[in-house]
């Protein structure tokens, strides 16, 4: 073999060393570098699985502080509902708070009146609602005071019966009842007197002179005789009397009876009183009627006292009535219909 062949084979073959050293030690280099890249990418991985390990503990922790913040949400949006509800309530209750407080100030009224049977109570509730209404100035209000306007018109207008002052006339009608003469005493009274009345204007009777002829013991008798008839007729007429009694039982009346008659008629108008002050007008007419029947059978009617006492008791029966107040339907329809928002 030439020469040159054996160092051609023999530069070829370094060259082949070379070449194949060249890839060993790129190859040992790739080694490293694929080991230093896995260990690398472990690392990498670990620190990896780590930070995914504290990403999944915050994304608990911000789940559960999530859940917390929905919660306060939902509760601070339950609250602001409220208090929208509670503001918009505030809002409305002024003027609810006023229908409710007239309403029920009328109703009250309504159950006074209805026991002491005046008017005043109510007269009184329904000027107040005005004024309140005056000074609130709510147009959709205008149509409730209206109607308490009217109502209020209506109810002054009811004659109501003043209980005051029909108890001071029974109190004035009993204290005459002392002083009332009685008719068998005022009739008794009568007969002496027109009977001293003729007495006195009867012309004196002359007894008969007897004539200068007449004597004897005949004529003396006869004068005797007619002298005791006089005197005896005289008695009789102060033991009889006849008159013209129109109430048998007036007359029939013992003088010591006359006090109880006069305290009987005191409880009548006394009773009466009371039946005026508890509102019971029918007890109050009958007994007002009987004590009228008592002074009209056992007093004397011509007397001022008794006339002054009837007229008495004649205004407190033509003023003690029942007297319905009207209710103010008006005024409470137009606090239903304000309540009600129409």
């Amino acid at each position: 073999m030439p020469p040159a062949a054996i160092g051609l084979l023999v530069l070829l073959t370094l060259l082949a060393l070379g070449l194949s050293w060249q890839a060993h030690e790129r190859v040992q280099q790739l080694e490293q570098e694929l080991v230093r890249r896995q260990q690398s990418t472990q690392a990498e991985s670990s620190e990896a699985r780590a930070l995914a390990r504290q990403a999944q503990d915050v994304s608990r922790d911000s789940a559960a502080k999530l859940a917390l913040v929905e919660a306060r949400l939902s509760e601070v949006a339950l609250q602001r509902s409220q208090l929208e509800e509670l503001i918009q309530s505030l809002s409305r209750s002024r003027d609810e708070n006023v229908l409710v407080d007239i309403e029920a100030s009328i109703r009250v009224a309504l159950q006074q009146s209805a026991i002491t049977g005046s008017a005043e109570p109510l007269v009184a509730t329904l000027r107040q609602a005005d004024e309140r209404l005056a000074r609130y100035k709510q147009p959709r209000l205008e149509g409730v005071r209206r109607a308490v306007a009217r109502d209020l018109d209506r109810v002054k207008a009811i004659n109501v019966v003043d209980v005051s002052s029909l108890t001071i006339k029974l109190d004035e009608a009993v204290r005459l009842i002392d002083e009332l003469p009685l008719l068998s005493v005022a009739q008794r009274g009568k007969a002496e007197t027109d009977e001293a009345i003729a007495s006195d204007r009867a012309p004196a009777k002359k007894r008969p002179v007897p004539a200068a002829a007449e004597t004897g013991w005949w004529p003396e008798l006869q004068a005797q005789w007619t002298g005791l008839a006089g005197k005896v007729w005289g008695e009789a007429r102060t033991l009889l009397r006849v008159t013209r009694i129109d109430n048998p039982e007036a007359m029939l009346l013992a003088p010591e009876q006359a006090f109880f008659l006069r305290e009987n008629l005191k409880l009548r108008l006394l009773n009466a009183r009371l039946a005026l002050l508890s509102r019971q007008f029918d007890t109050a007419q009958a007994d007002l009627r009987d004590a009228q029947s008592g002074l009209e059978r056992y007093f004397e009617r011509n007397s001022r006292k008794v006339l002054a006492a009837n007229e008495l008791l004649r205004q407190v029966a033509g003023q003690a009535r029942q007297v319905n107040v009207t209710r103010p339907d008006d005024t409470l329809a137009a606090l239903s219909a304000a309540a009600a928002g129409r």
